[in-house]
């Protein structure tokens, strides 16, 4: 019972360093934007403008780095805390936790298709108004994908409560 406990608290501290990861990407996702002046100077705008690669490279890093993060934490959460569940939890708190473990695939197909549009942007050849549509697509899919990720962790938040109540009444 002390293992779930502590696995139980590792996840849950694991949640707020995600979180503000996710936090992070979306600015960044930002400031590529600002550099690229899509906002400020559409018109001006040229594809290869000084410090532009550079806000996407910075936000490829991110992106490797919250994917990474996810894989261990998702996979932790899919084995060792799926298991703490079905030793400890009851039925409903398991079968709702087996349901939102299902959102991992969607969440991990997300990033990959965020890293899809760092490397269309990344390796030029697109025309302003196709490079300017698609920065413009990526942030909005970073921005509904952190949002979709809170939402997730928020759900995880609870249940992780629940169960960890559950252990530290059954000490």
């Amino acid at each position: 019972m002390e293992d779930a406990l502590a696995l139980v608290d590792k996840i849950l501290e694991e949640h707020k360093v995600i979180r503000q990861r996710a936090q992070n990407l979306e600015q960044v996702a930002n400031d590529a934007e600002a550099i690229s002046g899509l906002d400020e100077a559409k018109d001006a705008f040229m594809p290869g403008r000084f410090g532009q690669a550079e806000g996407l490279q910075k936000l490829q890093k991110l992106l490797e780095t919250i994917e990474k993060g996810l894989e261990g934490h998702f996979n932790l959460e899919e084995t060792a805390l799926l298991e703490a569940f079905e030793r400890y939890g009851n039925r409903e708190l398991t079968s709702t936790l087996r349901s939102i473990l299902l959102e991992h695939t969607d969440l991990k197909s997300r990033l990959t298709h965020s890293k899809k549009h760092i490397n269309e942007l990344l390796t030029g050849g697109l025309s302003r108004h196709v490079w300017e549509a698609t920065a413009h697509d990526m942030r909005a899919h970073i921005s509904h994908t952190r949002k979709l990720l809170e939402a997730h962790a928020e759900i995880e938040q609870e249940l992780f409560h629940e169960l960890r109540q559950r252990l530290t009444e059954g000490k």
